[in-house]
């Protein structure tokens, strides 16, 4: 019998990574990442083993081209799609008086259009299957802002609030749409944006009620639960994973 397929956006590494990695088990994977590069073949290839049969597709998710790929994979998977998970994204840090009206628009094209343009083409099939699910990674930080980063802070903002909107809309369909806020999570790119990362940890440690890093297989295990059956009375709702550093 054909296995379900999970939609994965920005799989190539960190999160998407290890989502890839846990829904591999069960489920074949269409996979979305900037480039054909050494992380995403090394994906790919753990997955197959897994038993997964995998199709990728690369490209920004901003350009109509990568959305036009990424819609006939859509199309040929038909009603076996079962899950998009919408995880890509970008981590930009730009002081706000240094912030440009057209980098604030990018920003957020890229952490909120691009989620609604993935969603747009996967709902359909989910809807015609009857039972799907849609999980859109978010931050901690729509609940406690920072400093340099308006224009993501303001597009997952955003992204939270289509999260309900389409819950309310899909639920009729037997669809559940649900976010999660990601905490503080160590992935390696992290290494090229901060100047001094042992500082930085010690820092992030204080904040949290859990004493380590976060890691993405912590944001994978949430994934694989709402994805479950066992999650299929819940929906609209945003699940914070991030070692009790903000409590709401």
């Amino acid at each position: 019998m054909p296995r379900p397929i999970a939609l994965i956006t920005g799989a190539g590494s960190g999160i998407g990574a290890a989502i890839a990695a846990r829904l591999a088990v069960r489920h074949d994977l269409i996979l979305t990442h900037l480039a054909n590069d050494d992380d995403l073949r090394h994906v790919v290839g753990q997955a197959q083993r897994a038993g997964a049969d995998v199709v990728s597709v690369i490209g920004d998710l901003t350009r109509e081209a990568t959305i036009g790929a990424l819609e006939r994979e859509i199309d040929q998977a038909n009603e076996r799609l079962a899950i998009l998970v919408s995880n890509a994204g970008a981590y930009p840090r730009t002081p706000w008086n240094n912030l440009d009206l057209p980098t604030f628009r990018h920003q957020v094209e890229t952490n909120l259009i691009t989620h609604a343009a993935c969603a747009k083409l996967a709902s359909p099939a989910l809807c015609r299957r009857g039972v799907g699910r849609i999980i859109a990674v978010s931050s901690v930080l729509t609940q406690l802002g920072r400093v340099e980063l308006a224009g993501y802070i303001a597009a997952k903002s955003g992204l939270e609030g289509l999260v309900r909107a389409l819950a309310r809309e899909l639920g009729l369909h037997g669809v559940t749409v649900n976010c999660i806020r990601a905490g503080s999570i160590e992935v390696p790119a992290e290494r090229a944006v901060v100047d001094d990362p042992e500082a930085m940890v010690g820092r992030q440690l204080e904040r949290q009620c859990i004493k380590r890093r976060g890691r993405p297989e912590d944001i994978a295990a949430a994934v694989e639960f709402l994805v479950s059956p066992d999650a299929g009375f819940i929906t609209g709702q945003c699940l914070t994973v991030d070692g009790g550093w903000c409590m709401t």
